[in-house]
C-alpha cells in the first residue's frame, strides 16, 4: 500500500476513531454471526451423515434451526450499532466543519465558493458514513469470514481447496489492480459535484443579474458543463465498481463449477463422501456473500477516503486564535477610542498593501466618515477594526489596548456592523432584528421599528415580526433597513456602516441619518460614505487614497483643502434618479 493510500486511511480513521468502542463490538457481533454461518454446512453435513448411517437427525436439525435464529438476532443488533454509529460518526465531522466555519478567519473563508462548503457538509459526508462504519466492519469481517470458509474447505478436501483458491487468486488480483482506479474516479466525481454545487449557488445568488443580461443561455451551458462532467466521472466510477463486482462475482461462480466438475468426479471415483461435497460446495456458495461484500465495502471505502480528505481540507482554514492571556478583561474593560497606528495590511501575504501607514481614531462619541475613490480601502479600514483583516505592521487599540492582547469577542462586543449587501439571517424577521441582541425588550425593538420607519413594513406582513423572511420577499432597501435596526438595537460602543443608505428612498435616509446622529452623541459611528448628506453631517471625514490617508477635516475644510475631495462631491452632487445620489466609488 502506498504511502499516499495510507495517509488516506488514517484520515478516515480519525472519523472512526471516536466510536472505535462501538464499532469494535458491532466488530465482535459480526464475528459471531460469522462464526454461525461457517458452521451451517458443517451441521448439513452432519445430517447427511446421518441420513446415510440410517440414525436420528433430530439434534443436527435442531442445531441448523439455532444456528439461525441465533445468526438473526447477533446481525440484527450488528446493524442497528452499525447504523447508529454512522450517523454518530456523519454528526460528528458536521459539527466539527460548522464549528470551524464559524470559528475560521473571516476573509479566508469568503474567499471560497459557499456552493462547495456546503458540498462538504452534505454529500461528502454522506459518503463518509458507510465508509467510516459498515465499510470498515465489513472488510474486517467479510474477511474473517473468507478465511475461516477457506481453512474449513482446507480441512475437508485439499484437493478441491487447491482449485477454489486458484480462482480467487486470479479475482484478488484484478481487483487489486482496479482499486486504484476506483478511488481517482471517485475523487472526481466529488470534486465535480462541488464545481457544480458552487456553480449553482453562485448562479442562484445573482438570478436578477443573469436575468437582467440575459445571460440564461451562457449560465446554462457553464452549469450543465459542470453536470456533465461530474456525470461523466460518476460513469466512470461506476462501469469500474461494475467491472470489480463482476470481477469477483463471476470468479467465485467459476470457483463453484471448477469446485462441482472435480467434485463430482471424485465423487463417482469413490475418493470423496457425497456429504463432504455438498458441505464444500455450500462453502463455496458462501464465498459469493464475503467476496462480493469485500469488493461492494473495498469500492464504498475508496468513496468514504476521498470524501474524508476532502472534509480534512475544511482544517486548513486558518482560525481565529483565542486569547488566554487577559481573562480578567471583559467587555466592559476594553472602552476607550479605537485606534490605527500607522496599520500596514494585505489580503494575501504576497499580495498588494490594502492599507499603507493607516493613522485614524474613532473616538468614543462623534460621526468619522471615510471617503475615497473605489478600491482606496476604506472597506478595508472597517474590516482593520472589525479583526477581519489583520495589520502585517502597526497596531490597532481598543483604549489603549491593543488588539493582539484581546479576544475577537472581547473587541466585536463593542461593534455593530451593517455590510454593503446588508444580508438578512435565516429566521423571522424577529430573530434577525434580535440576533445581535436576543434579550432586547419589546419596547427597544418597538422603538427602533418606529425610527427607521419599519413599523408599517411589520404591520403589513401576515404574521407580524413572526414572519419568516423566507415567506416574503424583501427589497433590499428593506433588507438594509433590517440590518441597521439589527445593529442599533445592540447599543453598540462603535456602530460600523458601510454604505448603509445606498438602497433607501429619500425619506427613510433622513430617518437612518436622524438615528445616526442619535447613535453619534451615545457613542461612535464610522462610515464608509457615499452619499453627500452622510458626508456633511460627519464630525471628521477621512479621505483614502491608494492605501493612504490623504487628508482629514471637516466637509468645509477639505473643500478648501483636497482636490480629490472636491471631486468626489462633484460626483455626489450629480442630479440623481429618483432621489439618489451617486455613488462616490
Amino acid at each position: 500500500m502506498s504511502h499516499r493510500s495510507t495517509s488516506r486511511l488514517a484520515i478516515l480513521w480519525s472519523f472512526a476513531r471516536p466510536h472505535a468502542r462501538v464499532i469494535g463490538g458491532a466488530l465482535v457481533l459480526g464475528l459471531v454471526a460469522s462464526s454461525m454461518e461457517l458452521a451451517t454446512p458443517l451441521v448439513t453435513k452432519a445430517v447427511l451423515d446421518a441420513l446415510t448411517a440410517g440414525g436420528s437427525i433430530t439434534l443436527p436439525v435442531v442445531a441448523l434451526l439455532a444456528l439461525l435464529v441465533v445468526g438473526a438476532v447477533v446481525s440484527y443488533v450488528q446493524w442497528r450499532l452499525l447504523g447508529t454509529v454512522a450517523e454518530d460518526i456523519v454528526l460528528d465531522a458536521r459539527r466539527t466543519m460548522v464549528g470551524r466555519f464559524l470559528s475560521a478567519k473571516v476573509l479566508p473563508l469568503v474567499a471560497r465558493p459557499t456552493g462547495e462548503l456546503v458540498t462538504r457538509v452534505t454529500s461528502d459526508s454522506v459518503l463518509l458514513r458507510e465508509a467510516a462504519s459498515s465499510s470498515l466492519v465489513g472488510l474486517v469481517n467479510g474477511s474473517v469470514v473468507l478465511v475461516g470458509t477457506l481453512a474449513l474447505m482446507a480441512w475437508l478436501d485439499l484437493t478441491l481447496f487447491g482449485v477454489t483458491v486458484g480462482a480467487l487468486a486470479v479475482v484478488g488480483t484484478l481487483f487489486a489492480v482496479l482499486a486504484p482506479a476506483i478511488a481517482t474516479a471517485q475523487e472526481r466525481a466529488q470534486s465535480s459535484l462541488a464545481d457544480l454545487g458552487a456553480g449553482t449557488e453562485g448562479t442562484l445568488r445573482a438570478i436578477k443579474t443573469v436575468k437582467a443580461a440575459v445571460a440564461e443561455d451562457r449560465q446554462r451551458v457553464r452549469l450543465l458543463d459542470d453536470a456533465e462532467r461530474a456525470r461523466d466521472h460518476g460513469v466512470v466510477a461506476a462501469r469500474r465498481e461494475v467491472l470489480a463486482w463482476t470481477v469477483a462475482q463471476t470468479g467465485v461462480q467459476a470457483a463453484i463449477v471448477a469446485v462441482l466438475a472435480f467434485g463430482a468426479a471424485r465423487v463417482a471415483s469413490g475418493d470423496l463422501a457425497a456429504s463432504t461435497l455438498v458441505a464444500f460446495l455450500l462453502y463455496a456458495f458462501g464465498l459469493m456473500g464475503p467476496v462480493l461484500s469485500l469488493s461492494q465495502d473495498a469500492t464504498a471505502l475508496q468513496a468514504g477516503v476521498a470524501a474524508a480528505g476532502r472534509i480534512r481540507e475544511i482544517d486548513a482554514l486558518p482560525a481565529e486564535v483565542a486569547v488566554d492571556t487577559v481573562d480578567s478583561l471583559d467587555s466592559g474593560t476594553v472602552g476607550g477610542p479605537v485606534v490605527l497606528r500607522d496599520v500596514t495590511a494585505r489580503y494575501e501575504p504576497d499580495g498588494p498593501r490594502v492599507l499603507d501607514g493607516v493613522s485614524l481614531t474613532v473616538p468614543e462619541r462623534g460621526h468619522v466618515a471615510l471617503v475615497g475613490p473605489s478600491g482606496a480601502g476604506k472597506t478595508s479600514i472597517l474590516f482593520t477594526v472589525l479583526g477581519f483583516l489583520e495589520p502585517e505592521s502597526g497596531q490597532v487599540l481598543a483604549g489603549t489596548t491593543p488588539y493582539e492582547h484581546l479576544d475577537h469577542a472581547q473587541i466585536r462586543r463593542r461593534l455593530a456592523y451593517v455590510e454593503q449587501e446588508s444580508p438578512v439571517v435565516p429566521g423571522t424577521v424577529r430573530e434577525n432584528l434580535l440576533f445581535t441582541r436576543p434579550d432586547a425588550s419589546q419596547a427597544d425593538l418597538d422603538r427602533v421599528l418606529r425610527e427607521l420607519r419599519l413599523d408599517d413594513l411589520v404591520d403589513r406582513l401576515p404574521q407580524g415580526l413572526d414572519t419568516p423572511l423566507s415567506n416574503v420577499s424583501v427589497s433590499g432597501g428593506q433588507r438594509q433597513r433590517i440590518a441597521f435596526a439589527r445593529a442599533l438595537l445592540a447599543e453598540p460602543d462603535v456602530l460600523l456602516l458601510d454604505e448603509a443608505t445606498a438602497q433607501v428612498d429619500g425619506t427613510t435616509e433622513a430617518a437612518i441619518h436622524d438615528a445616526i446622529r442619535r447613535q453619534a452623541r451615545r457613542g461612535a459611528v464610522l462610515t464608509v460614505a457615499h452619499r453627500l448628506s452622510t458626508v456633511v453631517d460627519a464630525d471628521e471625514i477621512v479621505v483614502v487614497e491608494a492605501g493612504r490617508v490623504s487628508d482629514r477635516g471637516t466637509h468645509e475644510q477639505l473643500m478648501a483643502s483636497s482636490a480629490l475631495y472636491r471631486g468626489l462631491v462633484d460626483a455626489l452632487t450629480l442630479p440623481s434618479v429618483g432621489g439618489r445620489a451617486p455613488s462616490a466609488g
